[in-house]
C-alpha cells in the first residue's frame, strides 16, 4: 500500500484514500459511505489506507462542505472527575466571548473510545480540538495531525505534543510531594491510586513519586490499586486493608483527593492521630472536600487555568491562522500542607 505524504496545511481529501489504497474516489466514497457493493478486500484496503492517513470524511453537505463549523471540539476522559467540569468552565469562560462554542465528548479513559469520539467529531469540522492526556492511539494521532485545525492537548506536558499542549507536569508533582513527605519525617510510605495503565497521569505521578523517595533512600512500604466504582468507600476500604497488612505505615499518599477523603474519614472514626500518626495527602485541590473535618494535605493541578490557557490558543488560532502562539504552557502546582502534613 502506498503512502501519501500529507502538506500540513491542506486537508486531506478522497484523492488521497485513493491514491493510497490503489481503488478509485467514486469506490473510495461508497466504502466511506458504507453504500452500495464492495468485496470485503477492496474495503478493507480502503480502510486501512483511510485510518494509516487519518482521513475523516466531511459530514457537511454540499455548499457547506469546504467551511468550518464555528464548534471546538473538548474531549475528556470523564465528567464524573471533579476536574474535568473544572476545566470546562475555564474552556466556556474563554469560549462565550467569540463566535466558538465548545462541544464535549467523553471516552472513560479508553484509547478505542477516543479514536471512535475524535472521529466522529472531526467529523463535522470543527474549527479547534482540545483534548486530554498526550498519549493516544496511532489513528487518533494520524486524525489529529491530518485535520489542518489547532489541537491543544491538556493536563500534561510530560511529552511531545501534536501541536500545542498546556498543563503540568506529572512527574514533577509527584517528586515535590515525595520530598515534602520526606522532609517531614515519614518514613514508611504507602501508596493508594487508581490502576495504572489508562490513568497515564496517575502512572507518572507515581513514577516521581518513587523516583524521589528512592533518591532519599526509601522504598514504597505497600501499594494498593483500584478500579471503577465511589472514591470515598474506595479509599476507605483500600486504606483498612493496606493497614491492615502494614499496621507501621507513617504516611499514605493517594493519587486523588477523593480517596484520601475516604481514607481520612475512616482513619478520624478509629482515633488516629492525623498527622502524627498518620500523615495523608491526595492529588487535585478539590474544593468539595473543604468541608471536611481536616483539611487535606493536597496539589492543586491548575484545573481552570489549563481550561482558560488551551481556550486562548484555539481563540487566537482561529481568528488568526498565522498566531504565533506558544507550544507549551506549562503551569506550576503547588502543595497545600492542609492538617494531614507535618510542616
Amino acid at each position: 500500500m502506498t503512502h501519501v505524504a500529507n502538506d500540513d496545511t491542506r486537508p486531506l481529501t478522497l484523492r488521497d484514500v485513493s491514491e493510497a489504497s490503489g481503488v478509485s474516489e467514486m469506490t473510495v466514497s461508497r466504502v466511506l459511505r458504507n453504500r452500495g457493493d464492495v468485496s470485503d478486500a477492496t474495503r478493507e484496503r480502503v480502510l486501512s489506507a483511510a485510518k494509516a492517513l487519518g482521513y475523516v470524511p466531511n459530514k457537511i453537505a454540499g455548499a457547506l462542505a469546504s467551511q468550518r463549523v464555528n464548534l471546538v471540539a473538548v474531549i475528556i476522559p470523564s465528567l464524573r472527575n471533579m476536574v474535568f467540569p473544572e476545566v470546562m468552565s475555564g474552556i466556556s469562560s474563554v469560549l462565550e466571548e467569540t463566535d466558538l462554542q465548545p462541544v464535549v465528548g467523553v471516552t472513560d479513559y479508553l484509547p478505542e473510545k477516543e479514536e471512535r469520539v475524535l472521529y466522529e467529531m472531526l467529523s463535522w469540522r470543527p474549527s479547534g480540538v482540545i483534548i486530554a492526556g498526550l498519549e493516544h492511539t496511532d489513528a487518533s494521532r494520524a486524525m489529529l495531525k491530518a485535520s489542518g485545525i489547532p489541537v491543544v492537548e491538556i493536563m500534561d506536558v510530560d511529552g511531545t505534543p501534536i501541536d500545542a499542549m498546556v498543563g503540568i507536569s506529572h512527574r514533577r508533582a509527584g517528586r515535590k510531594m515525595a520530598q515534602a513527605i520526606m522532609k517531614a519525617g515519614y518514613e514508611r510510605i504507602g501508596f493508594l491510586g487508581t490502576k495504572m495503565p489508562l490513568d497515564h497521569r496517575a502512572r507518572k505521578r507515581f513514577e516521581g513519586f518513587t523516583e524521589a523517595l528512592a533518591k532519599g533512600g526509601i522504598e514504597i512500604a505497600d501499594q494498593e490499586f483500584y478500579s471503577g466504582g465511589s472514591a470515598l468507600a474506595k479509599g476507605r476500604e483500600m486504606t483498612e486493608t493496606m493497614l491492615e497488612r502494614e499496621p507501621d505505615l507513617d504516611f499514605l499518599y493517594f493519587s486523588n483527593d477523593m480517596i484520601a477523603a475516604g481514607a481520612l474519614l475512616a482513619l478520624l472514626e478509629k482515633g488516629v492521630e492525623i498527622p502524627e500518626q498518620i500523615g495523608l495527602a491526595g492529588f487535585n485541590g478539590v474544593e468539595l472536600l473543604d468541608g471536611l473535618p481536616r483539611k487535606l494535605a493536597t496539589m492543586d493541578a491548575c484545573r481552570t487555568e489549563i481550561g482558560v490557557k488551551a481556550a486562548e490558543i484555539i481563540a487566537e488560532r482561529v481568528n488568526n491562522p498565522d498566531a504565533e502562539t506558544p507550544k507549551v504552557i506549562e503551569l506550576t502546582p503547588k502543595i497545600s500542607y492542609g492538617d494531614t502534613l507535618r510542616r
